[in-house]
C-alpha cells in the first residue's frame, strides 16, 4: 500500500512539475512577445512653447498610453531633439506639442527630412498647426495652419464626415468648449471631421465649413493633425481623447489603422472632365 501511495505522489509530483514548466515556457514566450512588440515602434513627443496649451499636461495623456501599446517612447522638452537625422530615421513616430516658438534650419530641415523619408506625424491645436508661424515648408508639411479662433473658448459643434474610416469610425458628431479653430488648409488633405461656423463673432464667415480632423501625406510620411486640444481637459471630452489616439497609431502605420489618404479636395469638382 505504501509502494503504492509513493507511487501515485511521484506521479503527482511529475504532472505538477510539468504543468510548471509549461507555465513558465508560456510566461517566458509572452514576456519575449511583449518586448519584441515594444521594439517594432518607436515614439518621440517633442513639446515646449507657449505654456497656454499646457504642452506637458497633454503629453503626459497621450506618452504613457502609447507605451501601453507596445511602444518604445521618448519624451524631450527642446527642439534639438531634431538634431540627430538619423535617430530620427529611426522612429515610427513623431508627436509634436510646441506651439509658436522658432525652429532653427537644422533641426527644421531634419524634422522633414526624416517624416518624407516615411516616419509618420502628429499632432493637435496650436502645438502642430500653430507652430513657427515663419516656416512655410513645416507649415506645408502640416496641411495647414491656424488664422484666428473668433470669441475664444466658446460652445460649438464637431461633425463626423467620414464613418468608415478607422480614425472616426463608430463616431457621432459631438459638442466641445474650446477655440473654434479657423483655419487655413491645404486642400488635398483628407478631411475625416469638420465645424461650422456660426458667424456670431465674425459675421462675413457665417456658414464657413473648417476641417477638424485630417490626415495627409508628406513623401512617404503620414500626418494626422486635429485642432481640438487647446488644454488637456479638452481630452476629457470621449471623442477627442479618442480621435487623438487613433491617429497617433494610424500616422505610425500600425496594422490595422487604415490605409493612405484619400484627398478630399473641394476644388476637384472645378477640374473635372
Amino acid at each position: 500500500m505504501k509502494n503504492a501511495q509513493l507511487s501515485n505522489y511521484r506521479q503527482i509530483f511529475r504532472v505538477v512539475f510539468f504543468v510548471g514548466c509549461i507555465g513558465a515556457a508560456i510566461a517566458g514566450t509572452a514576456m519575449a512577445l511583449s518586448q519584441t512588440a515594444a521594439s517594432q515602434k518607436k515614439a518621440l513627443f517633442v513639446w515646449g512653447g507657449w505654456e497656454g496649451h499646457e504642452p506637458k499636461q497633454c503629453v503626459d495623456i497621450f506618452a504613457p498610453w502609447l507605451a501601453e501599446q507596445g511602444f518604445e517612447v521618448e519624451i524631450s522638452n527642446t527642439l534639438d531633439a531634431y538634431l540627430d537625422l538619423e535617430k530620427l530615421k529611426k522612429l515610427d513616430l513623431i508627436v509634436q506639442v510646441f506651439t509658436m516658438s522658432q525652429i532653427t534650419g537644422p533641426q527644421e530641415r531634419n524634422l522633414e527630412e526624416a517624416v518624407k523619408s516615411g516616419v509618420g506625424m502628429a499632432g493637435w491645436h496650436g502645438g502642430m498647426a500653430d507652430a513657427f508661424r515663419s516656416n512655410t515648408e513645416y507649415e506645408f508639411m502640416v496641411g495647414g495652419s491656424w488664422a484666428a479662433h473668433p470669441g475664444g473658448v466658446i460652445d460649438y459643434e464637431v461633425n463626423i464626415r467620414n464613418h468608415d474610416d478607422p480614425i472616426t469610425k463608430g463616431m457621432s458628431d459631438f459638442k466641445m468648449r474650446s477655440e473654434q479653430y479657423y483655419m487655413l488648409v491645404d486642400p488635398f488633405v483628407e478631411v475625416l471631421a469638420t465645424t461650422t461656423f456660426s458667424g456670431k463673432y465674425a459675421s462675413w464667415i457665417d456658414g464657413a465649413v473648417m476641417p477638424v480632423v485630417w490626415k495627409k501625406m508628406y513623401g512617404k510620411g503620414r500626418i494626422f493633425y486635429t485642432s481640438l486640444g487647446h488644454v488637456a481637459a479638452d481630452f476629457d471630452v470621449p471623442q477627442a481623447r479618442e480621435i487623438v489616439k487613433r491617429g497617433l497609431l494610424w500616422a505610425a502605420r500600425v496594422p490595422g489603422t487604415g490605409g493612405d489618404p484619400k484627398p478630399t479636395n473641394p476644388y476637384f469638382h472645378f477640374f473635372k472632365k
